[in-house]
């Protein structure tokens, strides 16, 4: 597998230092939430609005995004829904790079998110600029991106992935013979290229969440625990992966929870997907794979500073008044940008997977 340069240091620490620095919701009572949980959903009917939620934003959000007849779930998931349902609003509840999906996917919706500065390490560690050189470099490969990024990254690509569908879609494009740049996670490329055999150029992004997990302290905690079993995202290094008893995309494993027979999960992902875990496996004892210790500094803590930015407050706010919040993508990149993403979702219904 052939790797691309190393992304510059100085763009390294302007993202940590973006997700050291994101804003953080106040804390509300009790009360606060069901008063606001309340007015929200008043605030939907009055819209035409559907709540689309992914699994690592706060458990009320999810819970209230259920309650409401919305959806929560992965990135694939997300995309697929906001094209079916017949809302004219879409409040996309996540990070900005799904927001994007679900207005290329639906030009004529409104798309608003509660705060539009939710960003994502990957889509920040790919410049649109420096990725576009790159594959003018390789002519002859073809462009693989995952869904944490930019619109126009996706538009200049020929697939979209996501976690899910990552491996079978490159699995699928080396039966045909096809040379791959794979962008922008440098630990979903490694696992997708030694999952499939296929010659990939590999992007060399990260995710800050995943790519804190260590696997010193992992060992640590297995031997404290002995009887567990781990279950990690493939943004996850590769260390940590070797000690992984499975590994998927976040639904993916939501489901080896549920099926696991051990009744401890350590768990290498985003600790917003407990909620969903804990509701499909009540009797799991789960537990986040450290990102501190002795070999590690902690910048998200398991989990990510822009998914944290989503709240109750600033979501009945977008409600009331959308301003400045709502997802615009310039037509000529949407529809540049659609051609991959329903490339990907004519390939994952192909075979029943949305």
């Amino acid at each position: 597998m052939g790797i691309a340069s190393e992304i510059p240091p100085q763009l390294v620490e302007e993202i940590r230092s973006k997700a050291l620095n994101a804003a953080r919701p106040r804390g509300l009572t009790p009360e606060q939430q069901g008063a606001l949980s309340e007015k929200i959903q008043a605030l939907l009917e009055k819209n035409n609005a559907v709540l689309i939620t992914h699994y690592y934003v706060d458990e009320q959000l999810q819970i209230l995004t259920d309650a409401t007849g919305g959806y929560v779930g992965d990135s694939l998931g997300m995309a697929d829904y906001g094209n079916r349902h017949p809302a004219t609003t879409l409040v996309v509840v996540g990070v900005r790079f799904m927001g994007e999906s679900a207005k290329i996917l639906n030009p004529e919706k409104r798309v608003i998110m509660p705060d539009l500065a939710a960003e994502c390490s990957l889509d920040l560690s790919c410049p649109i600029g420096t990725f576009s050189a790159f594959c003018d470099e390789h002519p002859d490969r073809t462009v693989v991106v995952y869904a944490n990024t930019s619109a126009e990254v996706k538009a200049r690509s020929d697939w979209v992935v996501t976690s899910s569908n990552a491996v079978d879609i490159v699995a699928h494009l080396r039966s045909k013979g096809e040379k791959v740049i794979f962008a922008p996670d440098r630990h979903l490329g490694n696992y997708v290229q030694n999952q499939t055999g296929a010659d990939i150029l590999n992007w060399q992004g990260f995710c800050v969440v995943h790519d804190e997990f260590k696997a010193k302290e992992l060992q640590r905690l297995m031997q404290e625990n002995p009887d567990a079993e781990v279950i990690a995202h493939p943004e996850s290094p590769a260390e940590v992966l070797d000690m992984a008893h499975a590994i998927g995309s976040t639904t993916q494993l939501i489901n080896a929870a549920k099926a696991s027979k051990a009744k401890t999960l350590i768990v290498a992902t985003d600790f917003g997907l407990f909620h969903k875990m804990h509701e499909a496996a009540p009797d799991k004892q789960l537990m986040a794979v450290p990102t501190g210790g002795d070999s590690a500094s902690c910048v998200s803590c398991a989990h990510c500073p822009w998914m944290a930015m989503n709240s109750l407050e600033n979501l009945a706010a977008v409600l009331e008044n959308g301003a400045g919040h709502e997802i615009e993508i310039d037509e000529s990149v949407r529809k540049k940008a659609l051609i991959p993403i329903e490339r990907m979702l004519e390939f994952s219904r192909s075979r029943g997977n949305v």
